[in-house]
């Protein structure tokens, strides 16, 4: 069958539609140059109706009456007056002309002399890394043109770089990490030290993208947060790098003020499902870690049980001791084998006491859903003491929590100085795969507790509380912890001190007879633990092993 030809619109009409369309658009721009003033004097028009609405809204009703007999009396004179109508109409149409001029604010011819020689230094200091003495074209050449490469620039009200697209050549190894950090560090440095940059790289257009980063908020203190069960908030972060946002309350007046706003969150999920169970927190001393942990205690607290072993010694944990939830506050190398002693045998039972209730088509029971927190602060502490002493180290008992901690709803959170992380043993090491950073850091120290090196540059001066967190293999954010300062300490300010006390649960145990019932309690529980156990390897090991394996 001979195929049929194709329409002439549809064959040799693509040439004369685009000359139609080009036409028309030549038509509609000349006309709305033509009619430029008409546009101006209706849109002024249309301004001033509002305007004179807007005033009769809001005139009294008691004066109404004068304000329409003074228009009335003005209409009249200019009736009257000689060439008054005349002179009414011109006036009338300046201020339309007037009011409905284009207000937007003109566009920059371009940078002035010091923002271009700005701009011109920085491109002579990328020549070295995007520049090659093969390519027959270059980019980058010693007193090359910079407007080729930045396409896009400004500049805040000191100056210095706030936005900036940069072009660079195909064959730069934008793949390599270490190509990458030699970039965005040189650009960190002659955009201006003391800020943090965020560096975008478009492989597949060769663009980078740098923008300079508004400082996180420093003002929000610790508050009820709007979470559900099993969600936890670390902190705060910049606003495209979550897609959910809470309302806080912040300001001077901390949480007590009457500012609210929404904040994007950084929200780390614990529980069955979680896959980033366990957390691992670190930093320089006074960076905020032991801040961290508090804040994640006073959250724990809503609708779990917290142990705290406390391997600095330094009392920050003490307004925690006897309350509600609370079962033990550890500072002692005894204490704190025996509560984790009792916490990893905590978890087998609960192990157990889950699987039975599976294979016998039961919910699991009510003591095995409650979740249960292990926070430990500086823990390679007790490693020292315990060697010395010829104890068993603290850490080894927690290779049942972490291992099988997500099913038995127990979640264990170290904190740890950068300069210890080396004391950690190989389990905390392996199933933290949740981790927080704090304080200043290197690039380099960055890579290697996070995994990944973060899209901003670090700066030397930080505030408190101030960081990066990256949950499992997600992206790394920025992080600001919440004010969650002791509440004992005479250098924590009144407003913070009373939104921590407000969130602390109701003392249940005076704090002078907290330790010897607790280490008595403990003791009994892991007794009892032992002899559940070894009556249940007793009944059937087969059993068990089939209880507990498919779990691990």
């Amino acid at each position: 069958m001979a195929r049929r030809p194709l329409p002439r619109i549809l064959s040799n009409g693509g040439a004369q539609l685009a000359r139609s369309r080009e036409l028309a658009r030549t038509a509609a721009d000349g006309a709305t140059d033509v009619l430029h003033p008409l546009i101006t004097i209706t849109r002024g028009l249309r301004r001033l109706a509002s305007a004179g609405r807007r005033r009769w809204a809001g005139t009294p009703k008691d004066r109404r009456g004068a304000l329409l007999f003074l228009v009335a009396s003005v209409l009249l004179v200019v009736a009257l007056a000689p060439y008054g109508p005349l002179l009414a109409v011109i006036t009338l149409m300046a201020a339309a002309a007037w009011q409905g001029r284009d207000r937007s604010p003109s566009a920059s011819a371009g940078p002035d002399a010091s923002q271009a020689q700005r701009l011109k230094s920085l491109y002579e200091a990328l020549v070295p890394y995007f520049s090659a003495a093969e390519d027959p074209e270059p980019l980058y050449a010693h007193g090359g043109d910079w407007g080729k490469v930045f396409s896009e620039y400004a500049f805040d009200s000191t100056g210095r770089i706030a936005h900036l697209v940069i072009g660079y050549p195909a064959y730069f190894t934008d793949g390599e990490p270490e190509s990458r950090a030699r970039i965005e560090h040189l650009l960190g440095a002659k955009s201006g030290r003391g800020r943090e940059y965020h560096f975008a790289w478009d492989e597949e257009a060769n663009q980078l993208t740098v923008r300079v980063l508004a400082p996180l908020p420093t003002d929000i203190a610790a508050q009820p947060f709007v979470t559900a069960p099993g969600e936890t908030v670390l902190g705060f972060t910049d606003p495209t790098g979550v897609q959910r946002t809470l309302p806080l309350t912040h300001g001077a007046h901390g949480a007590h003020g009457e500012e609210r706003r929404d904040v994007p969150p950084v929200v780390w999920r614990t529980g069955i499902r979680s896959t980033e169970p366990h957390l691992l927190v670190a930093g320089q001393p006074g960076s905020g870690t032991s801040t961290l942990l508090r804040s994640i205690a006073l959250q724990a607290l809503r609708h779990g049980d917290v142990v705290i072993v406390d391997g600095g010694g330094t009392g920050e944990y003490a307004c925690l001791t006897g309350r509600d939830g609370v079962l033990a506050v550890e500072c002692g190398l005894t204490g704190a084998l025996t509560s984790l002693e009792w916490a990893a045998h905590e978890t087998e039972r609960r192990l157990i006491a889950a699987n039975r209730a599976h294979q016998a088509g039961d919910p699991p029971p009510e003591d095995t859903r409650r979740p249960l927190w292990l926070l430990l602060d500086r823990p390679s502490a007790f490693t020292h003491l315990a060697a010395a002493d010829g104890r068993e180290d603290p850490q080894s008992l927690l290779q049942v929590p972490l291992r099988h901690g997500r099913p038995a709803n127990v979640t264990v959170v170290v904190a740890e100085q950068l300069d210890g992380l080396e004391g950690l043993s190989d389990p905390v090491r392996q199933h933290t795969r949740a981790r927080v950073v704090l304080g200043p850091a290197t690039a380099e120290e960055l890579r290697a507790v996070l995994g990944a090196p973060p899209h901003t540059t670090p700066v030397d001066q930080v505030p408190p509380g101030r960081g990066y967190a990256r949950l499992g293999s997600g992206p790394v954010h920025r992080l600001q912890v919440p004010a969650t300062p002791d509440p004992y300490d005479d250098a924590t300010s009144e407003v913070e001190r009373q939104a921590v006390l407000e969130l602390l649960p109701a003392r249940t145990t005076p704090a002078d007879e907290e330790p010897e019932r607790l280490e008595a309690g403990v003791v009994e529980a892991v007794r009892l633990d032992k002899v559940r156990v070894e009556k249940v390897a007793a009944a059937g090991a087969e059993a068990e092993e089939a209880v507990v394996e498919p779990t691990t």
